[in-house]
């Protein structure tokens, strides 16, 4: 039997990239994955046919997680097809990259009202909906986090928020069996990185440079890794920030 057999994912910002990759290893390990998205129809969409294609179970769900409300029905739109949630994937993130001197209000909330609180408003939702034998929630982090780049104060503050989080979350919710814990990828390659500029470019070279594994990362490395946090091997695995990151540090 897979591991994940009779299980019900849901994956935030899953219509591509890393997103994609998790949704796609979740369901492939037997899980039912709603594939959630905020703007890319048309990727979740595909994403939902790989899944079904392979013999899965998936739905798409146009969802903002910086919206208390659309959280909700998220979760609703969940249970409707599936009966219930076991699995929550907080991968939802925005990035933009700027010195000091170009931060603005505007983008500061841009970045937290996604990546930290959109976090914790899923968390909350899928904690309500949890059953007696809790569940897994798995955030994903940055190794930007110890790397320090300079230009990337605000999301990698964010993201240093999300440690914090998973960490104090462990301690709260574990009581209800619920566990929480983190996964922190290095630089990967995905629609995202290449759209920014970042592949091909100096900063790409000084990574792979620092990275002892020497290359970027892909989704699929990063996708097994939330499968095990997700599943049964971790079951003793809690408050924990897992660097997926080829070594970069």
């Amino acid at each position: 039997m897979s591991k994940l057999s009779g299980k019900t994912a849901v994956v935030t910002g899953a219509s591509k990239g890393i997103g994609a990759a998790i949704a796609k290893a979740l369901a492939a390990e037997g899980a039912a994955v709603t594939v959630n998205y905020a703007t890319s129809r048309e990727g979740a969409d595909r994403v939902v046919a790989e899944i079904t294609a392979a013999g899965g179970k998936a739905v798409a769900v146009q969802a903002s997680v910086a919206s208390g409300d659309d959280v909700v029905r998220l979760f609703d739109e969940t249970q409707k097809a599936f009966g219930g949630v076991d699995i929550l994937v907080n991968n939802a993130g925005v990035y933009a990259f700027a010195a000091l001197e170009e931060v603005t209000e505007a983008e500061f909330h841009r970045q937290f009202d996604t990546n930290v609180l959109g976090l914790l408003l899923a968390t909350r939702e899928a904690a309500k909906r949890f059953g007696p034998d809790g569940g897994s929630i798995i955030n994903i982090s940055s190794a930007a986090t110890t790397v320090d780049i300079p230009t990337t104060a605000v999301y990698t503050a964010t993201k240093a928020a999300v440690d914090s989080i998973t960490r104090i979350l462990a301690k709260e919710l574990g009581p209800r069996k619920i566990r929480i814990n983190a996964l922190a990828p290095g630089a990967v390659e995905t629609e995202g990185t290449h759209a920014v500029g970042l592949v091909g470019s100096d900063l790409e070279a000084e990574l792979v440079a620092q990275t002892p594994l020497g290359r970027m990362g892909q989704p699929s490395d990063i996708a097994p890794v939330a499968v095990f946090l997700a599943g049964p091997d971790s079951a003793w695995v809690t408050g924990e920030i897992l660097a997926v990151a080829g070594g970069n540090r």
